[in-house]
């Protein structure tokens, strides 16, 4: 794929982020932060590293199919690889400023 084809895809990927709702608080994955890293092969496969805002997180599994449900859906992507990790351990400092305005810790 070209530069130019990889950097629409992450867009949307991006853009389909911003669609996983952690149903517990109501505010996307994206905009809390839980996002680490989105790798985009060339050839298609995705990994997407995340975390959730406790370890125990009872919503964990509904998450992750959601994200991964989503990115599958996006033309382009060829393989999609959800990578749950706890370092660093995610705190609100790491919410877009939208987030934390939403949840009234601005």
């Amino acid at each position: 794929m070209t530069a130019e084809e990889k950097l629409k895809i992450e867009e949307k990927i991006v853009e389909y982020l911003r669609t996983v709702v952690d149903p517990e608080i109501a505010v996307d994955i994206y905009s809390l932060g839980l996002v680490y890293k989105i790798d985009l092969a060339d050839d298609g496969a995705l990994t997407i590293d995340m975390t959730l805002t406790a370890p125990n997180c009872p919503m964990a599994d509904f998450i992750v199919e959601d994200v991964n449900q989503k990115m599958s859906s996006i033309p382009g992507v060829t393989s999609v690889t959800v990578n749950i990790v706890f370092e660093p351990e995610w705190n609100k400092d790491m919410m877009s400023d939208e987030a934390k305005l939403e949840l009234g810790f601005m």
